[in-house]
C-alpha cells in the first residue's frame, strides 16, 4: 500500500501491538539455559507470531512475566558446581548430582518506532530490563581426585538471589510487502546485572554478547492465516571472572496462529536451540559442552483498545525436550504491551513498499 492510503482497520490494529510485543529486547536469568553453567544470552521463546510484521510509530511499552522450572543432571548440573567450588582443570571429578532451577522475572521493555523509512523499511529501537528472583539447588555426591588423594562430599547446595539483571538493547528493520513481512534485528548483553562466579543463582550471565539475525512473517488477513519465524547466532564474550567463553550459539524461534477474530487469535509456538561451536576455558570432564534443546507449546492473544491506545495481552508456553548439555524443563510468558492506536480514516502511518 502506497503512502496516502488507508489501511484496513483490522491490519492497523495487530500493526499496533504485535510488533511491539515480539519485538522486546533480549533477556535472560540464571534459570534459563545454555553455554557456561548451562546458561545462555539468548532465551528461547523470545520471538514468536507475527515478528516480522510492522507496528505503528511512536513510542510503546512490553511487560512480560516469565516463570520457568528446569532441572538437570550429569554435565549440566556439574558445570554449576564446578565453577561455584572453583574445582581446577587438573582436579579429577566423578560426580553425581541433580540440578533444580527457578526463575520468576519481569521484564519491561521500551521501545520507539519511527516514522521515516530506513532502507525502504521501518526501524525501531529499544531496550528490556529485569527484575525479579533465580533460585537453585544441587543434590547429589560429588568426588574429587589428584593423585591417591580423593574427597568426597554428599548433600545438597542452595542459593537465590533477587536483584535486577543485565540490559539488553535492540534494533529491529522492517518491510512490508502485501501477506509478507520480513525483518532484520541485532541485539546485544550489557553485563550490569547481579552476578557472582562463587552464587550458584544469579540474574546475570558475566559477560557479554552480541545476536544478530533475520525474520519473516506470513500474515494473511482476509483467512487469518500466520506463521513467524526468526533465526539468529549469538557470539559471547568472555566472562572476565572465570576466564571462560561459551561457543556460538545458533537458534530458531517460530509461531503459528489463527485469527478466530480481528482481536482474538490462538496457535502454537516453538524454537530450537543448538550451540555450534565448543566453549572455551571448560572444565576437561565437560568436553565441548555444546547445548541444545528443542520446546513446543500453545499460545493464545487477544487485542483490546486502553483509552487512546492499543492494548495486547499473549500468553504461551513451552515444554522442552531433546536437551543436551542444558536444564530443560517448561516455562510460560504472559505478555501485555500498550501502544499507539492505528488511525482509521487517515494517511497509513508508514509507506509500505508495493502497492496492492
Amino acid at each position: 500500500m502506497m503512502q496516502g492510503i488507508p489501511e484496513p482497520r483490522s491490519r492497523c490494529l495487530i500493526r499496533a501491538t504485535i510488533g511491539v510485543a515480539v519485538a522486546m529486547a533480549g533477556f535472560v536469568s540464571e534459570a534459563a539455559y545454555a553455554d557456561e553453567d548451562g546458561v545462555s544470552y539468548w532465551l528461547p521463546g523470545r520471538f514468536s507470531s507475527l515478528a516480522a510484521v510492522p507496528a505503528v510509530p511512536g513510542w510503546s511499552m512490553a511487560e512480560v512475566y516469565y516463570h520457568t522450572s528446569v532441572s538437570a543432571f550429569g554435565s549440566a548440573a556439574a558445570a554449576r558446581e564446578i565453577r561455584v567450588g572453583r574445582i581446577p582443570a587438573n582436579v579429577n571429578v566423578d560426580l553425581n548430582l541433580r540440578l533444580n532451577a527457578q526463575g520468576d522475572l519481569l521484564l519491561l521493555n521500551p521501545t520507539y518506532t519511527f516514522a521515516t523509512p530506513v532502507l525502504g523499511g521501518q526501524l525501531a529501537i529499544g531496550v528490556t530490563g529485569l527484575f525479579g528472583r533465580s533460585a537453585a539447588t544441587l543434590d547429589g555426591t560429588l568426588t574429587t581426585a589428584v593423585g591417591p588423594f580423593a574427597t568426597t562430599r554428599t548433600g545438597t547446595l542452595s542459593d537465590s538471589v533477587t536483584s535486577i539483571g543485565d540490559l539488553y538493547p535492540q534494533m529491529t528493520l522492517k518491510w512490508n510487502a502485501g501477506v509478507h513481512n520480513f525483518m532484520t534485528y541485532l541485539t546485544g548483553d550489557i553485563p550490569v546485572g547481579a552476578y557472582d562466579p562463587l552464587r550458584l543463582a544469579n540474574l546475570g550471565i558475566g559477560h557479554g554478547a552480541i545476536d544478530g539475525g533475520g525474520g519473516y512473517t506470513y500474515f494473511n488477513e482476509k483467512l487469518g492465516h500466520e506463521f513467524s519465524a526468526v533465526a539468529g547466532l549469538t557470539y559471547n564474550f568472555k566472562n572476565p571472572d572465570t576466564q571462560y567463553q561459551s561457543g556460538i550459539d545458533f537458534h530458531i524461534d517460530w509461531g503459528a496462529s489463527q485469527f478466530l477474530s480481528k482481536q482474538l487469535f490462538v496457535g502454537a509456538v516453538g524454537y530450537y536451540y543448538q550451540q555450534i561451536t565448543d566453549d572455551f576455558g571448560q572444565h576437561p570432564i565437560l568436553g565441548g559442552f555444546r547445548s541444545r534443546v528443542v520446546g513446543v507449546g500453545p499460545q493464545i492473544g487477544y487485542l483490546f483498545p486502553v483509552g487512546d491506545w492499543q492494548g495486547y495481552l499473549n500468553l504461551k508456553g513451552y515444554g522442552e525436550f531433546a536437551a543436551e548439555n542444558r536444564p530443560a524443563g517448561w516455562n510460560t510468558w504472559l505478555t501485555f504491551s500498550l501502544s499507539p492506536m492505528a488511525p482509521t480514516s487517515t494517511v497509513a502511518p508508514t509507506r509500505r513498499i508495493v502497492t496492492k
